[in-house]
């Protein structure tokens, strides 16, 4: 029986390198120097007769510790980072906006970092970059929904020097999370760690909010598009419905976080979920109904093109990427 391992691969790939120098023959060298980058990060598919496209915004990894999830051995999550080939310090969370075109609307669903998180995740900030590779212009945007307000979904309403990135766009917002989030009682009570977010959402749109529109989760916001009332992760959190003709798909904004965490693992809370026992019970209740419903999900932090399904497991669930596909 064949056996092949480490020892066998490098032991052959020094056999071929001695061949190769025996042979007498001038090696080859590489015509062109190694580059480092990858391609624009867009990818269109279809939902009906909608044409979707997931924007990548690039990643952040994030250093955790024993801390990061609250209801589990540090060394639970360790062995899950690993059995997913994670790094066992650093969870990468990317960043994956949704556009939605509806032929006669473009709408996007969350706005990404802005730029304005590559102190923190240097890996971040490539959105306009991929959105116009996609062929797409920040004025042409006709509505913009966002799911909840942590900076990662807000920052990209503005450019770095404050101006709108998006002129001729309707924003609309949970009407719980603005609620919370400019409430100046509860960015007093809320602890030192959280009031860097309160300050931020003001920033973005204390100058805007006359024009901001503020819906009730649970209702149409756009054509096609029903807004979900998915509480937990914060306290207006909210998930998207997209449906065109007999297909739909399910935006699941941060109803789970990396899955090869939050999916496999659904009781566990993450210390970014404002009301972790919540956030689980949302989370149970969004994975269950796409797994019955076989509906394709999409997760702002899932790995790209961050879209797949929902399989039930033993324990919990688990993600099934979608394949790339070369047409529509």
């Amino acid at each position: 029986m064949l056996q092949i391992n480490r020892r066998v691969l490098l032991a052959g790939a020094a056999s071929a390198a001695t061949a190769t120098a025996m042979s007498g023959r001038e090696a080859a060298h590489a015509a062109a120097p190694t580059n480092g980058k990858q391609a624009s990060g867009f990818y269109r598919y279809k939902v009906g007769d909608y044409e979707l496209i997931a924007i990548n915004d690039g990643v952040w990894l994030r250093a955790i510790d024993d801390k990061f999830v609250r209801n589990a051995g540090f060394a639970d999550v360790q062995k899950a980072l690993a059995d997913s080939f994670q790094p066992a310090g650093k969870l990468p969370i990317p960043f994956t906006t949704l556009v939605i075109n509806t032929g006669s609307k473009l709408i996007l669903i969350d706005t990404g970092t802005g730029a304005q998180l590559t102190a923190m995740a240097p890996q971040s900030g490539t959105w306009d970059a991929n959105f116009a590779a996609a062929g797409f212009d920040p004025k042409n945007v006709d509505t913009i929904l966002i799911s909840h307000f942590h900076p990662d979904h807000i920052n990209g309403i503005k450019t770095k020097d404050g101006q709108l990135r998006f002129p001729n766009a309707e924003i609309s917002v949970p009407a719980p999370e603005w609620a919370y989030w400019m409430d100046d009682a509860q960015m007093s009570a809320a602890p030192e760690g959280a009031r860097p977010a309160f300050l931020n959402t003001r920033r973005i749109f204390a100058d805007i909010a006359k024009d901001v529109k503020r819906f009730e989760p649970g209702g149409e916001v756009a054509p096609g598009i029903t807004s979900i009332a998915a509480y937990g992760h914060t306290p207006g959190h909210t998930a998207f419905a997209v449906a065109s003709g007999n297909a739909s798909m399910l935006a699941l904004s941060d109803t789970t976080n990396n899955p090869w965490l939050f999916v496999r693992n659904p009781e566990w809370q993450a210390v970014i979920d404002t009301d972790g026992p919540l956030a689980v019970t949302t989370r149970r209740k969004m994975l269950d109904r796409a797994s019955a419903d076989r509906m394709l999900v999409q997760g702002y932090h899932f790995p790209f093109p961050a879209s797949g399904y929902i399989t039930k497991t033993a324990n919990g669930y688990d993600l099934m990427p979608v394949m790339w596909q070369a047409t529509l």
